[in-house]
């Protein structure tokens, strides 16, 4: 069993201001405020969170095929 990237670069498609951050392994996040633009981020439709829609690594359960947190 692989242990889940838990560090994903968040990248604002209104800014491209990117961002570090660190991903929750107990829910999905579905509200990111980016720090540069302050525009609310939500997940595209179909993805279950922000890092699965703009983070350079998606969220924990997709990575362990787990499925969406939800």
């Amino acid at each position: 069993m692989t242990t889940a990237t838990l560090e994903s670069t968040l990248t604002c498609p209104y800014c491209d201001f990117a961002k570090p951050e660190t991903m929750p392994t107990d829910s999905c996040q579905f509200y990111y405020e980016c720090s540069n633009c302050k525009t609310l981020l939500r997940p595209k439709a179909g993805d279950c969170c922000v890092y699965c829609s703009y983070g350079s690594v998606k969220c924990p359960p997709i990575q362990e095929q787990r499925g969406c947190c939800g």
